[in-house]
């Protein structure tokens, strides 16, 4: 016996992904929805070898369905995800609406999945940033082992975080750049993406970090240990889709760099490629359709007593968003629903 699915902005960049990663896992469905807004009425979309027509969201009711993955803004999301988990559908949101919301679990199976439990307070489960996703699989097993204090932390974040109007900007930029008269002025991003890099995600805040940057700290509190300092500089590159991060982490107690890569070999979710040599480590074109979050470029850090660096790279479109949200659905299969 499988469940009732609702995938919300199945037209969309990680609509899509969700649906390619339910069939790739073969996740037990029964009866699939593939849901957008009115102006996407009719589009179709992929779910295997089967091809489906989208619903109209403002219409459709949630009763009886199982879950429902929302992939789709705040503005959205604040009106029908309540909805949705009132007629009994338990959510799992992308956005980042409910991330923060105390009654709201935040996670990511590899984890903090026992936290699932806390769903039902509101009926609703919330997926991190995809900066923070990648960045806690592979901080989790290693603050097991040796506690962490600190973690400074700077990303180089794929244009497929912004969605399709950021992917499509940096394609146009690119070809303007080789046709006179054809240039392309930023319009998603505040400056021109296409051969530069942007130190600039999301609205600056007051004290001169950007919102971006404030999701990473908040939600590894939230997600891991609300004593770990984090401290991020968040930066958008010309790359399709992929998200790396070099990490610094301070720990408490000393952590050889050798036991910190047998470490991360075995925990899920992770995969060490860390070869010191010309191409022994993943860069973001690598990890794109992977499962994994990648890790490469373990070493000592010899400036404090108890640091190790390394290098962080994980599709964002599938750990950062629609395969961390499959996976908190088969948790909640799992643990709760108990019908696949």
């Amino acid at each position: 016996m499988g469940y009732r699915v609702a995938v919300v902005g199945a037209t969309g960049n990680v609509g899509r992904e969700m649906l390619n990663i339910l069939d790739e896992r073969h996740f037990p469905i029964d009866e699939l929805a593939a849901l957008a807004s009115r102006k996407s009425l009719g589009t179709e979309v992929s779910f295997g070898d089967t091809t489906l027509k989208t619903k109209d969201l403002d219409t459709f009711d949630f009763t009886g369905w199982d879950i429902a993955l929302f992939a789709v803004g705040s503005e959205a999301t604040k009106k029908y995800a309540p909805k949705a988990a009132a007629a009994g559908c338990v959510v799992i949101d992308n956005s980042s609406l409910y991330r923060y919301d105390p009654d709201v679990p935040l996670i990511v199976p590899e984890v903090n999945a026992d936290a699932i439990m806390g769903y039902s307070k509101k009926n609703i489960i919330a997926n991190p940033n995809c900066s923070t996703a990648q960045m806690v699989v592979a901080l989790k097993p290693l603050h097991d082992r040796a506690r962490i204090k600190r973690v400074v932390v700077s990303t180089y974040q794929s244009v497929s975080g912004a969605g399709k109007e950021g992917i499509d900007e940096l394609w146009d930029q690119t070809k303007g750049m080789y046709v006179p008269g054809q240039e392309v002025d930023p319009s998603k991003f505040t400056k021109q993406i296409a051969f530069n890099v942007i130190p600039h995600i999301d609205v600056f805040m007051d004290d001169g970090s950007t919102k971006e940057e404030w999701k990473m700290v908040a939600e590894t509190k939230k997600i891991v240990d609300p004593a770990i300092k984090v401290t991020a500089t968040c930066v958008r590159v010309p790359v399709f889709v992929g998200h790396s991060e070099a990490i610094n982490i301070e720990f408490e107690d000393f952590l050889d760099e050798d036991e910190a890569r047998d470490i991360l070999r075995e925990a899920p979710g992770v995969m060490v490629i860390d070869k010191r040599e010309d191409g022994g480590y993943v860069t973001p074109v690598e990890s794109v359709g992977d499962f994994a979050t990648f890790i490469s470029r373990i070493r000592q850090d010899s400036t404090i007593d108890n640091g190790l660096n390394l290098w962080c790279v994980s599709d964002n479109l599938r750990k950062g968003a629609a395969l961390n949200a499959v996976q908190i659905a088969e948790v909640l299969g799992q643990r709760v629903l108990k019908k696949g």
